[in-house]
């Protein structure tokens, strides 16, 4: 039973969830007035509560064998993990709901889609184009203005052009790093049916779509921020961001290689310092904008 459920806390992969901070700070880096402890709520809820309840509950329908975000070995998935998820889901949606009405409804929703990608009977993720999109749009836009919602950000500054253009940003990172995540899968899904847009793209195709996601976000990032009169955010992205270049031509060079360079280290590797140069260049804008 304690073997059942220690597998079950596994395959919520907290940590590997984690990765999605940049999209969190971002966010943040974009909103004029934060209250800290509105932050630190909505911080908890979708990097401890939700996005763990979305990995459980991936991994619940798919029985991976292989390796997956966050784990090498993933373990055997037991039926601890379904309640396991329903009480995250619960305890998410609950908690929103204290901050406000309308961000315990983003929640719910997104919570919603993320099982309806999942769930045997619709299984989005049998399906390439709708599949990213829905990632990419749920996982990137929806989740930024979902954090400026439940941080209290008044609508007139959700709604302004420049904030879309920089929510639209977060989904063009997404499409960039999304298909990354799927190289090293390429032999399982085949095997499950499905058809993910890295297995339709091809390695090289991937690796190339990547190159472009992220080539087109950052020149509309660099963009905006003329826009906002932010240069100063303009040249710290650009330095904190360099490591990712860096890593990211490195790997693509290993691949031309030998194709077995698309593997799980390699990725893992490519999300780690994505993520930490990410949320390092946002943290850092935060706290210039404080100190302004």
């Amino acid at each position: 039973m304690n073997s059942s459920w220690s597998s079950a806390w596994r395959l919520l992969r907290i940590p590997f969830s984690l990765y999605l901070m940049p999209i969190f700070w971002f966010a943040l880096s974009a909103t004029p007035e934060i209250e800290i402890w509105k932050a630190a709520a909505v911080f908890f809820i979708l990097h401890i509560l939700v996005y763990p309840a979305s990995n459980g509950y991936n991994s619940y329908y798919d029985r991976d064998e292989g390796s997956i975000g966050g784990l090498k070995n993933p373990p055997k998935v037991t039926e601890a993990l379904y309640w396991l998820v329903l009480t995250f889901d619960i305890l998410a949606v609950v908690l929103a709901a204290f901050l406000s009405w309308s961000f315990a409804g983003l929640v719910l929703l997104y919570l919603l889609i993320s099982k309806a990608y999942s769930y045997e009977g619709i299984r989005l993720k049998k399906f390439p184009i709708i599949s990213t999109l829905v990632v990419v749009v749920f996982q990137g836009a929806f989740t930024f203005l979902m954090v400026q919602v439940g941080i209290g950000t008044e609508e007139a500054g959700i709604s302004e052009k420049t904030n879309l253009l920089l929510a639209m940003v977060s989904t063009l990172f997404l499409c960039g790093s999304y298909p990354l995540t799927q190289v090293y899968q390429h032999k399982e899904d085949a095997q499950r049916g499905d058809q993910t847009l890295s297995l339709t793209l091809g390695l090289w195709g991937t690796f190339l779509f990547a190159g472009i996601s992220l080539l087109l976000g950052t020149a509309v990032l660099l963009y905006t921020y003329w826009l906002r009169n932010e240069l100063t955010y303009a040249a710290v992205f650009l330095v904190a961001t360099l490591p990712v270049v860096i890593v990211f031509s490195l790997w693509v060079w290993q691949v031309k290689k030998s194709a077995a360079a698309a593997n799980f280290d390699n990725t893992m590797r490519m999300n780690k310092v994505s993520s930490l140069s990410l949320s390092f260049a946002f943290i850092l804008m935060c706290l210039l904008r404080f100190w302004s």
